[in-house]
């Protein structure tokens, strides 16, 4: 088979499609296989606009850099792909990232509280309190005059970023706690969840920190554990009944 990536993926997606809402290629993986990877990433966004049109899709990049490089970024990304959103990391700032902000078409989720076990390293920072939008104890600071630096972020993604109504924020679901406190700060805004399943993540708790006021708002996130439920023939029978499964479950604490 000439492409057996896309072959894998495309039968992924013709037994899932009508239990999801999104589809989030990692882009490293292709990446990694070199310009049969990419063309492979390039049919795969292409097969799930044309036959799938209403599921979005994420391509999972975190990439942010000066401005100038980030138009060549959403070019690829937002132009030549076709992805609906992408996922940003925020240390460069509002202003370098504006390439990806003013495109109101589409969706750009940025880093928050990452799954990862060492995510604390930066995240979890303790800043001052940087902001006037807090009031008494939001952050969980006892002593109110200090934040983490995740919740800042939250704060300015969702206060100062979100102009066009297209920001959404990368929360872990290793972190139920620091969730609810996010969720707290910025109101309605979606949250991509990582973590589920491989990482370690529940489900039930991730549910009942992260729900809006809509009790929706989350687009919970689950690759290995779904995508590679089968090593055999059947993999992508598995796969829908993993992925039939996870919905269920986080339907059931909605």
């Amino acid at each position: 088979e000439q492409y057996p990536q896309f072959v894998f993926n495309k039968a992924i997606v013709d037994a899932t499609a009508d239990i999801v809402c999104a589809y989030k290629p990692n882009s490293a993986f292709y990446e990694a296989r070199g310009e049969k990877g990419m063309q492979e990433l390039k049919m795969t966004f292409e097969y799930i606009q044309k036959k799938y049109p209403d599921i979005v899709t994420i391509l999972d990049a975190k990439r942010a850099d000066i401005g100038s490089t980030n138009e060549g970024y959403v070019k690829y990304i937002f132009d030549y792909l076709g992805s609906d959103m992408v996922t940003l990391h925020p240390y460069l700032g509002k202003e370098a990232l504006l390439p990806f902000l003013k495109r109101k078409d589409k969706g750009c989720i940025v880093l928050c509280k990452t799954s990862n076990p060492g995510s604390g390293e930066f995240q979890d920072l303790k800043i001052k309190r940087l902001d006037s939008r807090l009031r008494g104890n939001d952050t969980g600071s006892a002593d109110n005059k200090t934040m983490r630096l995740y919740e800042y972020i939250a704060l300015q993604v969702s206060k100062e970023w979100n102009s066009n109504n297209n920001c959404m924020l990368v929360v872990g679901a290793t972190y139920p706690e620091e969730m609810k406190k996010v969720r707290s700060l910025v109101g309605d805004m979606p949250f991509l969840v990582p973590g589920i399943g491989i990482q370690g993540g529940d489900i039930e708790k991730t549910v009942k920190a992260g729900l809006d006021s809509k009790k929706r708002g989350l687009i919970i996130n689950s690759s290995r554990g779904i995508i590679f439920a089968s090593k055999g023939k059947n993999f992508a029978e598995k796969a829908r009944e993993e992925a039939k499964k996870m919905k269920d479950e986080i339907n059931k604490y909605r």
